[in-house]
């Protein structure tokens, strides 16, 4: 069977909405680990299985859409686009909690960790400046500015992603013999 590049599309973002999901779900432990340190350790054992899933993912296309076979260009266009719907649909979250819910936690948390840390490290007062100057610009940033860094981000990462993905999955065609057989 030939490789169907019709539903590429239709797929990724079939796919992408799944992992979309799984991102959204995984992103409400990022804020609830700074209570509960259990949920940032799940958090990065659920972000560490991203490949994985989309792995999955991008082989169920192959053997269920693809008919067992898929080109490396294919494999990385569609594990590109799948990443880029997730991407999207997470970015809405990331909007909904920076604009809504937020209001300067994590910001505040991270701010207050590193108080803690130069109080604990004094090796790293020579940095100090250059950190204060960091997190006084991330202060500055909008929710719509946070969620564009986070989707460029991951869209990025997915990009990178694809191609071990796509070197994992691909599959060339069986030959399919069509010599008349001689009796």
């Amino acid at each position: 069977m030939t490789e169907n590049r019709s539903y590429l599309q239709k797929y990724a973002m079939h796919f992408g909405t799944y992992m979309g999901a799984y991102w959204i779900l995984k992103f409400i432990l990022f804020p609830l680990g700074f209570r509960i340190p259990f949920f940032s350790f799940l958090f990065i054992i659920l972000t560490l299985a991203v490949p994985f899933i989309g792995y999955h993912y991008t082989k169920m296309y192959r053997d269920k859409i693809c008919g067992g076979s898929i080109q490396f260009s294919h494999a990385v266009l569609f594990t590109i686009f799948m990443y880029m719907f997730a991407s999207l649909l997470v970015a809405v979250a990331h909007y909904i909690y920076f604009q809504f819910i937020d209001h300067g936690f994590i910001i505040n948390s991270y701010t207050q960790l590193w108080d803690e840390l130069m109080a604990n490290t004094p090796a790293l007062i020579e940095s100090k400046e250059i950190i204060k100057e960091t997190i006084d610009s991330v202060r500055s940033l909008n929710s719509i500015n946070i969620t564009m860094q986070l989707l460029s981000w991951d869209v990025f990462w997915g990009s990178l992603l694809a191609i071990p993905t796509a070197l994992m999955v691909m599959k060339r065609a069986k030959p399919e013999n069509n010599e008349p057989s001689q009796s």
